[in-house]
């Protein structure tokens, strides 16, 4: 048997440069192995604490939607427990919700229209109140406010019942007038009987004489003026005591003051005051019949106040909620102690006056929910103030009935 040859036994052998090759890979490839595995665990704790924050951050919204959830409740519950009635109504006049007050009080339901709730309200004596008989059956005084809702084409309607303190306005104005009739009794019967003593004086004169008709005409002209002073007086004495405004209606501005020049005028041309007259447009809300009275009233006191050659101006300033109408007089002005005692019932610096001109003036501006100011002095005439809330788009709307 022949022998292997040598070439056949031996091993194959790696060229130097295969072999560093090689090498180079293997330590490459371990290389690449340790970052990977460097990479992963880095990874690792990058997902365990992103798992970690994405529990806390469900855990903070479970929390947060919890406390809205209670908040949502806490305010549902509130809105049903108010004694206020809430409503939303969205753009197109429909009734988003409404709280049991709302429906007690004007019938509001959700998906309900708002006007067929709002045409329940009729306009009262009172600015920005409203009488209502309620879906229940009961006769309310509410008053009504709106506001916009941010970001939304809706608003809310605030319908508070104003029934109680209504009743309760009105016997204390009433209280009140009664404890100033009180008060002033004794002034009344002293008033009353001065006219009576002078008219029972000229007719007991008449009747006891013969005297010329010429005579006879002068005093029975005479007894005839404290009859009607008597009349005068009775009747603001009555007009003091009831207080209360008849009507409500729209009152032109421009229109009133009009009819206050026609009706002044003459006066103060026969006193020998000019009248000066501006107007303003805008309206206010009552009884026409009251607030031109008060104004008359303001007028002829200030005509009697101005010396011949004097001048009497009446001006309107229109402002937002309100309207002011405004009579100067350049007279002889009045003490600071009188303007104290201006608006007391009875109390008068004429002597044909009743004293009760003023005092049934600022009953007027008052119950139509304005006020009358008084600046003076001495020397420098006077300004007379008064002042009402101007009718607003909401009192035009349901006056209307819409």
């Amino acid at each position: 048997m022949s022998e292997p040859s040598a070439s056949a036994a031996e091993p194959a052998r790696i060229a130097p440069e295969e072999a560093a090759r090689l090498a180079e890979a293997f330590r490459l490839f371990n290389a690449a192995s340790a970052e990977l595995t460097e990479a992963y665990g880095a990874l690792e704790k990058q997902v365990a604490s992103l798992t970690e924050e994405l529990a806390q951050a469900n855990g903070e919204l479970r929390r947060q939607y919890e406390e809205k959830a209670r908040l949502t409740d806490r305010l549902s519950t509130l809105l049903n427990q108010l004694p206020a009635g809430v409503v939303v109504v969205d753009g197109a006049g429909a009734i988003e919700q409404a709280n049991p007050a709302a429906l007690d009080m004007v019938g509001a339901r959700a998906g309900a229209g708002w006007d067929s709730s709002a045409a329940r309200l009729q306009p009262s004596d009172a600015p920005a109140e409203w009488d209502c008989t309620g879906a229940d059956g009961q006769a309310r005084r509410l008053s009504m406010s709106e506001a916009r809702l941010a970001g939304e084409d809706a608003r809310i309607v605030l319908l508070h019942d104003m029934t109680r303190q209504h009743a309760l306005k009105i016997a204390a104005a009433r209280n009140e007038r009664l404890a100033a009739m009180g008060e002033m009794a004794a002034s009344l019967a002293h008033q009353l009987r001065t006219p009576l003593a002078a008219a029972t004086l000229y007719v007991g004169t008449l009747i006891s004489r013969d005297m010329a008709p010429d005579d006879v005409k002068s005093i029975a002209s005479r007894a005839q003026g404290r009859l009607r002073h008597l009349e005068r007086l009775i009747r603001d004495t009555l007009m003091f005591a009831r207080g209360e405004v008849l009507g409500r209606e729209a009152i032109d501005v421009a229109a009133l003051v009009d009819e206050l020049q026609h009706t002044v005028e003459p006066v103060a041309r026969q006193a020998g005051v000019r009248l000066t007259v501006e107007t303003a447009s805008g309206s206010v809300s009552g009884d026409r019949k009251a607030v031109a009275s008060a104004l008359v009233s303001l007028l002829e006191n200030a005509v009697q106040a101005c010396a011949d050659g004097g001048e009497v101006a009446l001006a309107v300033e229109a402002t937002e909620g309100s309207v002011s109408f405004v009579v100067r007089d350049n007279g002889r002005g009045i003490p600071r102690e009188i303007q104290e005692r201006l608006f007391e019932p009875f109390f008068t610096t004429r002597e044909e006056g009743t004293g009760l001109g003023l005092a049934i003036a600022r009953g007027v501006a008052r119950v139509h929910g304005g006020d009358i100011e008084c600046e003076s002095a001495p020397g420098a005439g006077s300004r007379f103030t008064l002042r009402l809330p101007a009718q607003t788009p909401e009192d035009v709307v349901l006056e209307n009935g819409q």
